[in-house]
């Protein structure tokens, strides 16, 4: 009898980020916390961070004692001991700031302008804004650019927008956050042809939530996603029922960002020091900041609404 025995094919191994384990820098401390009885009175939090130069700065989202956010500014030369400057770089001017402020910054550099998404609350309506610069000091507010209450898919507020700084098919492309009819706080995807008006791609979020995981209750965008030569990375923020703040990340196509190859299924980060627990908002990390240096990676987060914090992590083989 003749026996003949099809090819076993190996699987392909499951895709991982190109980052290792994160680990705590600054002793598991804050970098930042709050001071005074100013701006920044109640909380320092939710970061981001680029190179400029030889030189990091930061934007953080400050809030005072009444609840006002604004955004304060501070340098370093090592990525870890910034030094804050007096007064805030962006304050609630606009009317569409005006009765609420400025909060949760995120950072992307295409070309010389810097690209400034924040979320813009006037009190009633949370909507995603734009500013860009030439020097990470003057800015020009170029309005909102997702209005609530009046997407393709969402019904109610806009937030974080996370910029890629590479364009793809001729587009510029960016995640962000609104509220579905099926459940809020998910993430979409607009494009651009000019980074100032951003159309929404899809019909639907482009990822929800998910029962019973660590992002089933939000579904977040943390730092600008990075082209990688397996596809567009995202390192997100994901909170449960309980509201427990951790954070995930996913894997878009590179030809087409509305297109999940991976995501992860447990979390890489999640509170765990005293300051993370405990805060304006416990139980919180919260990245919004991301730099990379060499084989480093260096992570940005706020803890509990409070405090600024950096986790770090090396460069591992990817598979996929």
């Amino acid at each position: 009898m003749l026996v003949v025995l099809a090819p076993v094919l190996a699987a392909a191994p499951p895709y991982r980020p190109p980052f290792g384990a994160w680990s705590r820098l600054h002793g598991g401390e804050p970098i930042l916390t709050p001071q005074g009885a100013g701006f920044e009175a109640a909380g320092v939090f939710n970061p981001t961070v680029v190179r400029d130069g030889d030189r990091y700065v930061m934007l953080y989202r400050a809030q005072d004692a009444r609840g006002t956010s604004r955004l304060g500014i501070a340098t370093s030369r090592d990525a870890i001991h910034f030094v804050r400057e007096p007064d805030p770089v962006l304050v609630p001017e606009a009317e569409y700031e005006r009765g609420g402020g400025v909060e949760d910054p995120r950072l992307s550099k295409i070309g010389r302008t810097f690209y400034l998404t924040y979320t813009a609350y006037n009190g009633k309506d949370a909507q995603l804004a734009l500013a860009t610069s030439p020097d990470l000091r003057r800015w020009e507010r170029r309005g909102v650019i997702i209005p609530a209450n009046t997407g393709r898919w969402n019904v109610k507020w806009t937030k974080a927008g996370a910029i890629l700084e590479q364009p793809v098919n001729g587009r510029y492309w960016m995640y962000y956050m609104a509220d579905a009819a099926s459940g809020a706080d998910q993430m979409g995807v607009a494009y651009s042809e000019d980074l100032l008006r951003w159309t929404e791609a899809l019909e639907a979020p482009v990822l929800a939530r998910r029962p019973g995981c660590f992002d089933s209750r939000v579904v977040e965008p943390g730092p600008a996603p990075l082209m990688t030569p397996e596809g567009i990375l995202l390192v997100y923020n994901g909170a449960d029922d309980q509201l427990v703040y951790r954070t995930g990340w996913v894997l878009f196509d590179r030809q087409d960002p509305t297109r999940v190859r991976a995501r992860s299924d447990t979390p890489v980060f999640e509170p765990q020091r005293g300051w993370e627990l405990q805060g304006q908002v416990p139980n919180v990390v919260f990245v919004e900041g991301l730099v990379r240096k060499g084989q480093r990676w260096l992570f940005y987060y706020g803890g509990a609404d409070k405090h600024v914090g950096v986790a770090e992590a090396f460069t591992q083989a990817t598979r996929r």
